[in-house]
């Protein structure tokens, strides 16, 4: 059986049931039509072959970035450059075709299906984004009155238990960690992910006084994730057009927090910069039009900073001021569009 999948505007094949994603009809693929093949299991004999010989390590060694997270990957180039080898250290391996239309994955005894799949509906799905120059941010973004809104920032920075908070308020969630830009018609839109948000087990009991009924992402780690489903926690399916991005800054201890505040758009696009998914392994040139897409984002998307209390306890607050700002955000979005549909 062939299951099909879409996630972050691309498209999916695979004859292996994927965890974590959901079979879509040809007719609700998103921006990417031409589907990527997913062969999971033991990788064919050239791939075989081409991995046992010496590699060109891009990763760690070529990156410029040394800020780069340590021991999480390794990156070679093979067979000429022909094909990406990445290699994670508890033995999760994957294969991409220079072309990226075409990826292998495999694990060893030790590993599950759901271990693998974890890193193919992650790293390995932001690594082809990144590949196919398509601008992705380190963030979860939630839709709201018909536009998306991306909250920003690093691991840890909080983005998922707030992503997590406001879907139990019953707001669309459409992905976590993975923000896929696709632009259109000079306009950037934000791509579903996949139905789910990821979920450490202390962020999971802050938010539901215990994380025990949280399924795990795989039997092997403690993280959980929260099934986004129905209309209490609901999905939004739809790419959205990205109307504000919150970056995340330090928690604080004082009644001032949290907040939300305005910032510089020379400040927006340093931090923008730091906050692109798998940044450290872009060439110089990948680099410079990342670059570009940026500063044309900063042009018609709204940039704010968001201050969190250290207090877990106030995520509430947080929420009710997100969905303040987000509607202050779609009306002056939508004022502007009904402005230039009838300018004469």
């Amino acid at each position: 059986m062939t299951h099909l999948y879409s996630a972050y505007g691309l498209t999916f094949e695979s004859q292996v049931e994927i965890p974590g994603l959901v079979d879509v009809l040809p007719s609700e693929t998103s921006f990417s039509t031409c589907a990527i093949q997913i062969v999971i299991g033991e990788p064919p004999d050239w791939i075989c072959k081409s991995i046992r010989e010496p590699g060109e390590a891009h990763f760690p060694g070529k990156s410029p970035i040394h800020r780069a997270p340590p021991n999480v990957l390794r990156l070679y180039l093979r067979d000429e450059g022909k094909l990406f080898h990445l290699v994670y250290p508890d033995g999760a391996q994957f294969a991409v075709d220079s072309q990226t239309r075409c990826v292998w994955g495999w694990f060893p005894a030790t590993l599950t299906l759901e271990d693998l799949a974890t890193y193919l509906v992650g790293p390995v799905m932001g690594f082809i984004l990144r590949q196919r120059g398509i601008l992705a941010l380190h963030a979860s973004c939630f839709a709201f009155m018909g536009n998306a809104f991306a909250l920003c920032g690093g691991p840890q920075s909080g983005k998922s238990t707030a992503a997590a908070a406001l879907s139990l308020r019953s707001i669309p969630i459409l992905c976590e960690d993975i923000a896929a830009l696709w632009e259109c018609d000079s306009v950037f839109h934000v791509a579903p992910g996949y139905r789910r948000i990821n979920l450490w087990p202390d962020s999971a009991s802050s938010l539901l006084g215990s994380c025990d009924e949280l399924p795990r992402i795989t039997p092997n780690w403690e993280k959980r994730f929260l099934p986004l489903e129905g209309a209490e926690r609901p999905f939004e399916n739809q790419a959205r057009p990205l109307s504000a991005i919150y970056l995340f800054a330090s928690r604080e201890d004082n009644e001032r927090a949290p907040r939300i505040e305005s910032i510089t758009p020379q400040n927006a696009l340093l931090l923008l910069v730091q906050n692109t998914y798998m940044n450290y392994l872009l060439e110089k040139s990948q680099r410079a039009l990342e670059l570009d897409l940026l500063v044309r984002v900063l042009s018609g998307v709204a940039v704010r900073r968001l201050v969190p209390h250290v207090d877990p306890a106030r995520i509430g607050v947080l929420c009710e001021l997100l969905e303040a700002d987000a509607r202050r955000a779609a009306m002056e979005r939508g004022l502007e569009e009904f402005a230039t549909r009838t300018r004469p």
